[in-house]
């Protein structure tokens, strides 16, 4: 999957300004693009439609855009969901990325950053340039990541369900076991985007990342370094290859 025509973004807007011309601008960008003024909408798309992102606003007339994220998530829906927020604290947004997002921006913002913010976030839900050269399946404690299926799963067999920029994250630490990496290393490894250094983001995702793996019966495997980032400490195996 390219980012051109076959990627079918979602807008989700109830501002019919906005909405249009977000319409319009993705379309010039050779996205394929559909529009939905509130959740009712928005649910008779996914439904009807093969939607490979989805751009929502937070505030809906019938709803909260972060609830929708919550329950998609808890269905696990893997939509990469790129949330539009007026809201400015870091609280609001770290809650969205919490929830699920796969990124946000505030408003207002610019049309040219959102594209960008669409094709980072889309080359991260692919099998990125990471994940395109290493096929190799990874074992930890009793748990096992295949690079290829994106899956994994701890020694019951039971599968653990990560968003794309979960995955990636834990992918760049598992292929670098032992390795202090800071945030900013991170962000390059996953394909994220440029941030300011006070940016949550790798925080939040690390944080989902060890709850998932400690609901799933593991120890704490990721060691937070103050000032100096992130260290996978359990020793890591590669168990095989996948074609």
């Amino acid at each position: 999957m390219s980012n051109k025509r076959e990627s079918h973004i979602l807008v989700l807007d109830d501002d019919l300004e906005i909405r249009n011309l977000l319409g319009k601008y993705l379309a010039s960008q050779d996205f394929r693009v559909s529009l939905a003024a509130d959740l009712k909408g928005f649910r008779k798309a996914v439904a009807s439609s093969t939607i490979n992102l989805a751009v929502m606003d937070v505030m809906l007339p019938d709803g909260s855009g972060l609830d929708m994220c919550r329950d998609l998530r808890a269905q696990n829906s893997t939509l990469p969901i790129i949330l539009l927020t007026a809201l400015t604290e870091d609280v609001d947004r770290i809650l969205g990325l919490e929830f699920g997002a796969d990124d946000y921006l505030g408003k207002p913002f610019n049309p040219r950053e959102l594209v960008a913010r669409i094709r980072a976030v889309l080359r991260r839900q692919q099998d990125s340039s990471l994940t395109l050269v290493d096929n190799r399946i990874y074992k930890f404690s009793d748990f096992e990541v295949e690079t290829v299926r994106r899956r994994i799963t701890n020694g019951n067999r039971q599968e653990i369900d990560l968003t794309g920029a979960e995955f990636d994250l834990l992918h760049a630490l598992l292929s670098r076991p032992g390795r202090l990496l800071s945030r900013e290393q991170l962000l390059d490894l996953t394909g994220g985007r440029n941030t300011d250094p006070f940016d949550r983001s790798i925080d939040v995702l690390m944080s989902r990342i060890r709850r998932k793996l400690r609901d799933s019966g593991s120890e704490d495997v990721i060691k937070t370094v103050r000032n100096g980032g992130y260290q996978f400490t359990a020793p890591v195996e590669v168990v095989g290859a996948q074609s």
